[in-house]
């Protein structure tokens, strides 16, 4: 038993984790030949896009397909980008190597995060195809390209280079390229049409990276081309350090070794993000530790006391230890108007709504929640709404079933927002579609291949959460062209009818023709608001006009509210009325007597906005008599508006880790919208 218990011991050995992927490449998202081309599409493409907003140039990305064996479901694909370029000596780590990256111990919102993605286009080319992968890369400083075939040696984990030199790079119409990077690569994989392909990934790109321009030619040779509708690059985001609530105790015990702080204080305040002087002491009080202890001296026991610590597991007077927020410069939201120019450009719809929550935490980590909904003839109303899911501006095409967002959207009953729902149950059917997206410094996927995200009950409740406020946003919008609709046709058969039996009467008798105004007040009986939000191509503004018809036979008075792009840089100008600021985003303006008859009209435009940024504007109303065409305001909306207004204040803020002015959250437990109000009224 001994000598086979040795023989057993020797055939063991350690594999390269190149080898074990090479061997499970389903784990990369190489697991068919149709999801294979997507897949290396995918990944040279996030890569394109960080490397550009890193070295902050507006994206412009070209991929091509062609079929180099038909037999044999050969395709060649290229990728080019107008990045900074890869320096000669990095190109090797970065096409050749696995777990290798600049992201992975950043901690900050970024597309890729494992260091994985294009050495395993690479490996998956050379497994299936036997060929190298050709990178061309071209430094702004330098005058010629770098040109090298790249391939992998899956025992070693380590590039092998071949045919490397020097070359002139030429665009198309002859001139030199200035900077930028095009992979080249042969693979096994088919290329289909559908909602599974790399049409539909490159045009969901274009909605979540709306400053990136994209060109598309697929192996039939037609071209499609998604423009750039924005010039704003995405927020330069920071990289922060890790909070507390998101440390292990393997992860404590490795900090502590490491460590070459003299005093447990200071190594506290300069690990960790949320722990100020006050809350340091606080934490070695509950640890039970000296703030002079050396962190690298530290026993296991100690280092599990102050793990018990950051957990709220241990206390000081009863209480826990209250630790800031981490900050939220690590993230970069695409932002509610952007998504909603990025959905225009693909689909044809004259409903879109968009919304941005302030930024929460969970398990230490910093996040966001972004949803769009958009309504309309051009979609099918008979199947069910498209979802189109993305984490960090990646579009999420595959396992939508088992995807936290999708599970999300089905937690909604969407028949009381318009939507068909069998059984309130599943993804909802109608001529919708649904966008969500996930900016965060950790998100968790079900696999390597990141496809689906995993449950998370925190960020579930902030993704239903706005679900819900985009319902009730739907079905206003559905009431209000529901009562204007009824309005508009019986105001045009009373104005048809009346004053034509009025002539024959006035006729018949001989008298003149009685005047009408109050009769149709009477019949009418009701306040009207028509909003009218136009491009104007000769001042470049946006023009909004508000006209307010009272139909009643009484006085009225109004606030008159719009929400209007603040937060987007937007500047109000041409507002006679003057009103005031009642929220970030929101404007109000005060009609004091509305006579029978009368009528009262708010004009004013936006500058700083491009053609298309601002298409329709929201408007709500303050007093007893309802008015038909807006939606009565909900106090507590505005209240949530000035809160989230001051969480975004607070997160741009650096404020000194001593002071105590930023906003706490008790240990295991986050601050987030418990109870939000929506701006459609009503509790979440």
């Amino acid at each position: 038993m001994a000598d086979i218990a040795k023989k057993m011991a020797s055939n063991q050995k350690q594999i390269a984790i190149s080898e074990f992927f090479e061997k499970n490449k389903h784990f990369l998202g190489f697991d068919s030949l149709p999801r294979s081309i997507i897949t290396a599409v995918k990944e040279s493409v996030d890569n394109s896009l960080d490397a550009c907003e890193e070295a902050r140039i507006l994206p412009d990305i070209k991929v091509k397909i062609t079929k180099a064996d038909t037999k044999k479901d050969i395709l060649e694909l290229t990728t080019e980008d107008n990045g900074p370029g890869i320096p000669q000596k990095s190109i090797e780590k970065v096409f050749g190597q696995l777990l290798f990256g600049s992201r992975f111990h950043a901690i900050r919102q970024s597309r890729g995060q494992q260091g994985i993605g294009i050495t395993g286009v690479v490996m998956y080319s050379q497994l299936t195809t036997g060929k190298p992968t050709h990178v061309l890369s071209k430094i702004a400083e330098e005058p010629t390209a770098v040109s090298v075939k790249i391939g992998l040696d899956t025992r070693k984990n380590k590039a092998v280079k071949s045919e490397q030199t020097r070359i002139i790079w030429e665009n198309d119409d002859l001139s030199l390229k200035e900077q930028g990077v095009r992979v080249t690569t042969k693979m096994k994989g088919k290329y289909q049409r559908g909602r599974q392909s790399v049409f539909q990934y490159l045009r969901m790109t274009s909605i979540v990276n709306p400053h990136a321009e994209i060109t598309f030619v697929d192996p039939d040779g037609e071209t499609y081309h998604w423009p750039r509708v924005t010039e704003k690059l995405p927020r330069k985001v920071d990289a922060i350090k890790p909070h507390p609530h998101g440390i292990e105790l393997g992860q404590l015990q490795r900090m502590c070794r490491e460590s070459t702080d003299s005093r447990l204080s200071v190594f506290l305040r300069q690990n960790f993000s949320g722990v100020s002087m006050r809350a340091a002491k606080e934490l070695c009080e509950a640890a039970e530790l000296d703030v002079s202890t050396k962190p690298k001296s530290m026993k296991p026991d100690d280092i599990r006391a102050m793990l018990e610590a950051f957990q709220g597991e241990r206390d000081v007077g009863g209480k826990v230890v209250k630790l800031l927020s981490p900050p939220t410069n690590c993230l970069s939201p695409i932002e509610e108007m952007l998504i909603k120019k990025g959905l225009s450009k693909t689909i044809d719809s004259k409903f879109i709504s968009t919304m941005t929550r302030a930024p929460t935490v969970s398990h230490g980590n910093p996040f966001q929640v972004e949803v769009g909904l958009i309504f309309g003839d051009g979609m099918a109303a008979d199947k069910p709404v498209e979802v189109l899911r993305f984490a960090n501006r990646v579009p999420l095409m595959y396992q939508q079933g088992g995807c936290l967002l999708t599970k999300s959207i089905e937690s909604v009953d969407w028949r009381q927002y318009g939507l068909e729902q069998a059984g309130g149950r599943g993804v909802p059917k109608g001529p919708a579609a649904i966008l969500v997206h996930l900016a965060s410094t950790n998100v968790q996927f079900t696999s390597e291949a990141k496809e689906a995200l995993s449950d998370n009950e925190i960020v579930f409740e902030e993704t239903r959460k706005a679900m819900l406020e985009m319902g009730r946003g739907l079905r206003k919008h559905l009431e209000k062209k529901k009562k204007m609709a009824k309005t508009r046709e019986k105001f045009e058969l009373i104005n048809d009818i009346l004053p034509a039996i009025a002539e024959k009467s006035a006729a018949i008798l001989e008298r003149p023709v009685p005047d009408l105004a109050g009769s149709i007040t009477k019949i009418m009986s009701a306040v009207i608001c028509n909003e009218a939000t136009t491009w104007n191509k000769e001042t470049k503004q946006t023009d909004v006009s508000i006209t307010l018809f009272n139909y009643t036979s009484r006085a009225r008075s109004y606030s008159i509210l719009v929400n209007w792009p603040e937060k987007s840089d937007g500047k109000m100008v041409g507002n006679e009325r003057g009103g005031r600021k009642e929220a970030m985003g929101i404007w109000g303006w005060k009609i004091e007597t509305l006579e029978p008859g009368e009528k009262a009209h708010i004009e004013y435009s936006l500058a700083n906005l491009e053609k298309g940024d601002w298409t329709e504007t929201d408007v709500f109303f303050r007093g007893s008599q309802d008015v038909i065409g807006a939606s009565k305001l909900d106090e507590k909306m505005l209240e949530e508006i000035r809160r989230q207004e001051q969480i975004l204040v607070d997160a741009d803020k650096e404020m000194p880790a001593d002071k105590e002015t930023q906003p706490t959250f008790d240990s295991g437990v986050v601050e987030g919208d418990t109870g939000q109000t929506t701006l459609f009224g009503g509790d979440v």
